[in-house]
């Protein structure tokens, strides 16, 4: 028996079922438009209409009230290994994404997502906000199946993939790859373009993938949206809670526009709308020293835990013309692995091709009689390191039960903020778990030890851009935001790179990235509150540190250092590089020797 479920071919006999239930037969059906909201960082408790009674969210909460949810559903506790499992149908694990930096946030060349299945089935496809599943050839949206993008990089607003200076106001994304500037607010231009792209694309069958960065940190909030809970007391919200929450109710407010277009244009009745968040809350609940602020459902654990509170989420699904419209709680366990499976079966159309074993199953029976039972397994966990360790931070799980770090037991049915660990009474429901996840370890850990590659001299990406963000290093060794760059954080690690043709080369070291325009030994300047009302905090001026020295070291047949003056905005290396793969090391030196990563690279074929 396989432990990772498979996803058979949609057989006739689904296809049946389907009709059934819809009452639209084979040849009258009309394959529906398909739109996911997805937001970053907003737990299972930040919502209305799960019994927050402090947060605004009508819209969220409406749809919630036209929508099948699946009160069980679970994610990754972390952002990057959440959407490569929504986008593979697949585990994190299996796919290379098990961190959100660190060179482990790149989704394996041979993956086949989302978009590539819509993409193949005829549909256009588009993305707004949020990939941060690597930010190079061969891993870009507009690489993996995404035929327009508008994105930020990285892991999030002002990370270091992203461009130079980024503040979540009037920023510069990726416009199918190349930046171009925008006006508003992130949440607002992600919504704004997503609209536009829906609208171009009404007559046809379309894909839209909607990811904010909000309510991510750093907390930048329009303050008409800050204000609304600016008032409350310490003891009701924390200041950085109040933000978080004026995150959401912009993200609400986006969300009831979007279905308003949707009615405007009349194709709301035969479009698949998903709402669902990506892991546990970052600031929606605090509690320090006993004193609690936010709400939590009664979970246990945060973002990052792998407790209930950090990966299990909303997940909402509207569709008029399916009979998928009416407030109904679907109970059974399922995951952001079954979406693409789900979704595959909804809108009938093959999965793509090419695509490995799956991890998730389709909820298309659960959707037809919410009554159903199931007895599957299901794990989540938050590695985060740069080989993942067995058992770390995992949960194993079936209809109630969790196995946590494969030690302690929980029955959410009558524990659900897990207080009272029960291994010691049901030692065979440890042992039956623990195997489970002995089976699905063997299957995800096949390649672990096969790190994923920069592609070097090739004409998608010539010259190619590498940050500090993807370096392999001891975790927290990489400045993986742009605050970072500003105070001179010191990072340390190497790049995998693989060069595709031997050739000429230059590497650039630069201490700021290109677009900056700032001399190595130079500042940038700050962004205050004044400036930007509604940055949580101000960017301070970047530090002058003071570099005297550059090197790379490329293999065992390139190791160069060369002096570094304050007249030079990069350290520029001219080398012969061979063909294969390799590691390759840049930093620079100040006048006491100390060492620091280069923070952004650039290597061009000549």
């Amino acid at each position: 028996m396989k432990y990772i479920n498979s996803l058979f071919a949609i057989s006739v006999v689904l296809l049946s079922c389907s009709d059934k239930k819809s009452k639209v037969t084979k040849e009258d059906f009309k394959k529906p438009n398909v739109i996911i909201v997805i937001t970053d960082d907003q737990g299972y408790g930040d919502i209305g209409a799960h019994g927050n009674t402090v947060i605004k969210t009508p819209n969220m909460d409406e749809m919630y009230n036209e929508s099948y949810r699946f009160t069980d559903f679970h994610v990754g506790p972390t952002c990057a290994p959440t959407r490569s499992g929504l986008m593979t149908g697949r585990y994190a694990n299996a796919v290379g994404v098990w961190h959100t930096v660190g060179g482990w946030s790149l989704l394996r060349e041979q993956e086949k997502t989302m978009a590539d299945m819509f993409t193949e089935a005829g549909y256009v496809t588009g993305g707004f906000g949020k990939w941060h599943l690597g930010d190079n050839y061969p891993f870009r949206p507009e690489h993996r199946g995404f035929q327009e993008t508008v994105m930020h990089g990285g892991g999030g607003v002002d990370q270091t993939p992203d461009y130079w200076g980024n503040t979540y106001f009037d920023d510069t994304y990726f416009h199918n790859g190349k930046p171009q500037k925008y006006e508003g607010y992130c949440t607002d231009v992600f919504f704004r373009e997503a609209t536009r792209f829906i609208g171009e694309n009404k007559e046809k069958p379309f894909f839209c993938y909607i990811s904010t960065n909000a309510p991510h940190g750093p907390y930048h909030v329009p303050l008409n949206y800050y204000n609304i809970y600016k008032d409350l007391g310490d003891d009701v919200l924390a200041d950085t809670q109040k933000r978080f929450y004026g995150m959401i109710t912009n993200v609400d407010d986006n969300l009831g526009k979007l279905r308003s277009t949707l009615k405007e244009l009349e194709i709301a009745d035969n479009t698949i709308l998903i709402f669902m968040t990506d892991n546990g809350t970052s600031a929606g609940y605090y509690n320090k020293k006993g004193k609690v602020t936010g709400f939590n459902a009664g979970m246990r654990g945060t973002k990052g835990s792998e407790y209930e509170g950090g990966h299990r989420v909303p997940f909402f699904i509207h569709w008029k013309d399916g009979n998928i419209s009416s407030g109904t709680d679907i109970n059974e366990l399922s995951a952001n692995l079954d979406v693409m499976p789900t979704l595959a079966e909804l809108c009938r159309i093959d999965l793509p091709k090419g695509h490995l074993e799956l991890g998730g199953q389709s909820l298309v029976p659960f959707i037809e009689d919410p009554s159903k039972r199931d007895n599957r397994m299901l794990i989540t966990d938050s590695q985060r390191i740069q080989v993942p360790e067995k058992w770390r931070k995992s949960s194993v799980m079936q209809n109630k039960w969790r196995l946590v770090n494969g030690k302690e037991l929980y029955d959410l049915g009558i524990d659900k903020g897990q207080k009272r660990d029960l291994a010691e009474r049901y030692p065979e429901k440890v042992e039956e778990m623990r195997a489970y996840y002995e089976n699905w370890w063997k299957e995800v850990s096949v390649q672990f030890d096969e790190e994923i590659y920069f592609q070097i001299g090739i004409s998608e990406e010539n010259p190619i851009t590498l940050t500090s963000h993807d370096v392999h290093a001891d975790n927290g060794s990489q400045p993986w935001n742009q605050r970072y760059i500003r105070s001179g954080v010191q990072g340390k690690g190497y790049w995998s790179i693989d060069v595709k043709e031997e050739a000429d080369y230059q590497v650039s070291l630069r201490r700021y990235p290109v677009e900056a325009d700032v001399l190595i030994n130079g500042t940038v300047p700050s962004i205050t509150k004044e400036e930007k009302p509604g940055l949580q905090n101000d960017y301070v001026e970047g530090v002058n540190l003071n570099y005297t020295k550059a090197s790379i070291k490329i293999g065992d047949d390139i190791n160069e250092s060369i002096a570094v003056s304050n007249e030079d905005k990069s350290a520029n290396f001219n080398v012969h590089l061979k063909e294969g793969k390799t590691k390759m090391n840049a930093s620079f030196y100040n006048a006491e020797g100390e060492e620091n990563i280069a923070y952004y690279v650039y290597i061009e074929k000549k």
